[in-house]
C-alpha cells in the first residue's frame, strides 16, 4: 500500500519568492538546497539528468556549487515546477537555450568584424 506523503512547502515557492543568491564563490549542497527550494537528494538526481550541472567534488566527495550552477538549478526548478516540463523536456529546453546563446555570440563576433 502506498503511503501518503506530506506536501513539500518548498516546492510551493515561486522563483520570485526564493532568497537572493549571496556573493560567494562556492556553496555547499545544503546551502544550494535552501537557496533553490529543493532537497539535496533532488540536486544529486538532477546532476545525473542534466549534463550542464556538475559541481566540483572535494574531500569525501563533498559537492561545491558555483554561482552559475545555482542560477542553472533555479532555471531547472522553474522549468519543472512552475512551467510543468518533464525532465527530458527541461533538458531539451536548456539545450535550445545554450544553442541560442552560441548563435548570439557568433552574431556579435560577426558584427564586431563588420564594424571594423
Amino acid at each position: 500500500m502506498l503511503e501518503k506523503t506530506e506536501f513539500d512547502e518548498s516546492s510551493a515557492l515561486t522563483s520570485s519568492q526564493l532568497p537572493p543568491i549571496p556573493a560567494k564563490r562556492y556553496f555547499t549542497i545544503g546551502e544550494v538546497a535552501d537557496l533553490c527550494g529543493v532537497r539535496s537528494h533532488v540536486l544529486r538526481y538532477w546532476e545525473q539528468e542534466f549534463s550542464q550541472l556538475s559541481p566540483q567534488k572535494r574531500r569525501g566527495n563533498r559537492r561545491y556549487y558555483q554561482h552559475h550552477e545555482v542560477v542553472l538549478i533555479r532555471k531547472i526548478r522553474a522549468l519543472l515546477y512552475e512551467e510543468g516540463f518533464t525532465i527530458s523536456g527541461a533538458r531539451n529546453r536548456l539545450e535550445e537555450a545554450r544553442g541560442e546563446l552560441r548563435l548570439r555570440d557568433e552574431l556579435q563576433a560577426v558584427l564586431q568584424i563588420l564594424s571594423k
